[in-house]
C-alpha cells in the first residue's frame, strides 16, 4: 500500500536538482550551457560535479533522459501525518497528505478508518467500537480489516479497555519487577528464595510512601 524505501531513494546526487534543469532546458529550448546551469544549481546547494549535469543535458538534447521521480513521503511520514490530531499539521503536510490519498484510494480510506479509531482510543468511546469493526471489515485494506478482526475475537476487552477509566498499568509493573528479579537470579538460587525476595519486593513497593523530588540548589 505505501512505497517501498527502495522506490523512494534519489538516483543520484543529481536527482533533487532534475526538475530545475529540465525547466531551465525548456525554457531555453535547449540553447542553455551547462556550465551556466551547473552554477545556478550550486547556488542551490548541488554538491556534485560539472561532468553530471552536462551528462544529463546530452541526454536531455538526445530525449532519452528518465523523467523527474516524484517526491514520494516515507511510509513512517505519512503514518505520523494520519494519526497526529489535524489541528497539529502543518499547511504543508496537510498538503503533502492530501496528495498522497489523492494518489492512492486504499491511503484515503484507511486513514479515514485510522483516524476515527484513534478519536475512540483519545475520547474513550468504546460504545462505537462496533461500528467501526464493521465498516474496517467491510471495504478496508487488507492490513487494517485484518485487525479488525482482531479487534472482534476480544470484543469484550477492547471495549472495556475504551470506556471505562482502570487499567492493568499496576499489575503490568509488578510483572515487569517479577521478571527483572527472576533474570538476576537466574541459576543462582533456588525457587524458595527467590519467591521469598519477590514477596519482599512486592511487600516494600507497597508499604512505603512514593519518594518525593528535593531540591538540591545551593543553601542560603
Amino acid at each position: 500500500m505505501l512505497v517501498s524505501a527502495r522506490d523512494r531513494r534519489p538516483n543520484g546526487i543529481l536527482e533533487p536538482f532534475k526538475a530545475y534543469l529540465n525547466a531551465r532546458f525548456t525554457e531555453a529550448q535547449g540553447q542553455v550551457s551547462g556550465t551556466r546551469l551547473f552554477l545556478e544549481i550550486r547556488e542551490r546547494g548541488y554538491l556534485g560535479s560539472r561532468q553530471v549535469v552536462r551528462k544529463h543535458l546530452a541526454a536531455l538534447r538526445a530525449g532519452t533522459a528518465e523523467p523527474v521521480r516524484a517526491d514520494i513521503p516515507s511510509p513512517r511520514k505519512i503514518t505520523s501525518w494520519i494519526m497526529c490530531p489535524r489541528d497539529t499539521l502543518t499547511d504543508s503536510q496537510e498538503e503533502r497528505l492530501l496528495q498522497v490519498r489523492l494518489a492512492c484510494p486504499d491511503i484515503t480510506r484507511a486513514c479515514d478508518l485510522a483516524r476515527a479509531f484513534a478519536d475512540l482510543v483519545r475520547h474513550q468511546r468504546g460504545h462505537l467500537l462496533q461500528q467501526w469493526i464493521r465498516q474496517a471489515e467491510q471495504d478496508a485494506p487488507n492490513p487494517m480489516s485484518g485487525f479488525a478482526g482482531f479487534l472482534r475475537r476480544d470484543l469484550d476487552a477492547v471495549t472495556a479497555g475504551l470506556t471505562l477509566p482502570w487499567s492493568s498499568g499496576a499489575v503490568e509493573g509488578h510483572v515487569n519487577r517479577v521478571k527483572t528479579l527472576k533474570r538476576a537470579m537466574y541459576g543462582r538460587v533456588s525457587f524458595e528464595l527467590l519467591r521469598t525476595r519477590i514477596l519482599t519486593q512486592l511487600t516494600a513497593a507497597t508499604s512505603y510512601p512514593p519518594r518525593t523530588a528535593t531540591y538540591r540548589g545551593s543553601r542560603e
